[in-house]
């Protein structure tokens, strides 16, 4: 199967999962179901991604953005401006991880 957008939610109980992360990716998962966007696109848990001080980190890929979610409302930007409209949430976005995106200055 091909999908446009693959997304990891780092779930490791030392580090991120201290911070709700396995309920982000579940909302993930169960609001790409009610989009019709579960074929499209996966949600995934993930064992730690090295992106410890920035917990809780999720990471979209094609494009390999870093994001620091805390709550639903968080990852449904994601969901309706990265995933939906192309255009990556900078505010959510973790800057030392992303080196490569341009920042507005």
């Amino acid at each position: 199967m091909q999908y446009t957008h693959h997304i990891f939610t780092c779930t490791n109980d030392k580090t991120c999962g201290k911070y709700n992360s396995e309920h982000i990716q579940k909302f993930f998962k169960a609001e790409l179901k009610a989009r019709g966007l579960k074929e499209s696109v996966r949600a995934n848990k993930s064992g730690c991604l090295d992106g410890c001080d920035h917990a809780p980190v999720t990471v979209v890929y094609p494009e390999g953005i870093w994001y620091r979610l805390e709550t639903e409302a968080d990852a449904l930007e994601v969901i309706t401006q990265h995933i939906v409209g192309g255009k990556p949430v900078e505010r959510l976005m973790v800057k030392a991880l992303n080196p490569t995106f341009d920042f507005p200055t």
